[in-house]
């Protein structure tokens, strides 16, 4: 999988952009769940979020506006940009989520990374990032000025990640310090509850016979996978989720969609293959998956996590899922 591409993806995002929900809307009975965002609208702010070690991160926040009725804490997701793909470039994938009840955090986080292959300088996430947001976000919902004051769940935190950002996702689960994926020590905070990655697999370039075991610690993993991706192969994806240690864990596979399916646009400059899928359903498909895997795990929502794990592909026709 070639994260370090030097070609940079370029940004189309419209922040604050609003999601329509595609059809998905269902009629309400006595026993149905809908699996449509739980809030009608997201709003955002920008950021800065501060370094170990000095330095700070751009950063876009994304929150569901909530009732003043509604007295709902609200979990942190972190979201782990791909290599060189702008924090904008994920502004409706991140209002979509957020509206399901997460705080959804993009950082802009750029340093310098060196792959088998060449050294790149760029927007590239790495582990570290994961303590320094935790510990800013826990120091935002006591800042009374804040958009989100008061608001926050400050002991669980979810990971979201793109590409190279999934993988140093996946990573970062383990607790250890990888290659490529960390510049400094990292601990893994008890405040980490699950993660789910799209494009994403763990071979690092290795063969598929070296990839390690993923001991990921009873911290449940998705990886959504388009099955166009030209980029972050399906088969590496396969390969990483069957090396994956502990359950809960799901391998989704979105039709039609290629490597930018979570992003405002496609990019046919780093991305061979053109999806099939419309892009706003791809958006729109990704995020609810994701939503509703982090609701299912990291807060036991009992609905979600039959939608997740045994209903929810047999509803969606742009949707396959890996039976574990």
């Amino acid at each position: 999988m070639n994260f370090l591409s030097p070609k940079k993806q370029s940004s189309m995002a419209i922040v604050g952009s609003l999601v329509i929900t595609l059809g998905l809307e269902l009629t309400a009975g006595a026993n149905t769940f809908n699996p449509a965002p739980l809030f009608s609208k997201a709003a955002n702010y920008s950021t800065k979020i501060p370094r170990s070690g000095g330095d700070a991160d751009a950063a876009d926040i994304y929150y569901p506006v909530v009732p003043k009725t509604n007295k709902t804490t609200l979990p942190i997701a972190l979201l782990l940009q791909g290599a060189l793909v702008d924090k904008s470039d994920y502004s409706k994938f991140a209002n979509t989520v957020a509206r399901y009840g997460f705080v959804v955090v993009i950082p802009n986080h750029t340093r310098t990374a060196k792959s088998p292959r060449r050294t790149v300088t760029g927007l590239l996430s790495e582990e570290l990032q994961i303590n320094d947001v935790l510990a800013y976000m826990q120091s935002e919902n006591s800042r009374s000025a804040s958009p989100i004051a008061n608001q926050l769940d400050p002991k669980t935190l979810v990971l979201l990640g793109h590409s190279f950002g999934g993988a140093v996702g996946i990573a970062a689960i383990q607790g250890k310090c990888f290659a490529i994926f960390c510049t400094k020590d990292f601990s893994r905070p008890d405040e980490l509850k699950a993660g789910v990655f799209y494009g994403a697999n763990f071979l690092m370039g290795q063969n598929s016979k070296d990839i390690p075991v993923i001991e990921n610690d009873g911290v449940p993993i998705a990886l959504v996978q388009g099955n166009l991706d030209g980029v972050a192969k399906p088969s590496s994806a396969q390969i990483t989720y069957e090396k994956i240690q502990d359950h809960l864990k799901a391998l989704i596979t979105v039709v039609g969609a290629n490597h930018y399916g979570i992003t405002n646009a496609d990019n046919s400059k780093r991305e061979p293959n053109r999806p099939t899928l419309e892009q706003e359903v791809s958006i729109e498909t990704i995020a609810r998956w994701s939503a509703l895997f982090l609701r299912a795990t990291a807060l036991k929502d009992k609905q979600a996590f039959d939608y997740v794990f045994n209903s929810g592909d047999a509803l969606d026709p742009n949707v396959k899922r890996e039976e574990p």
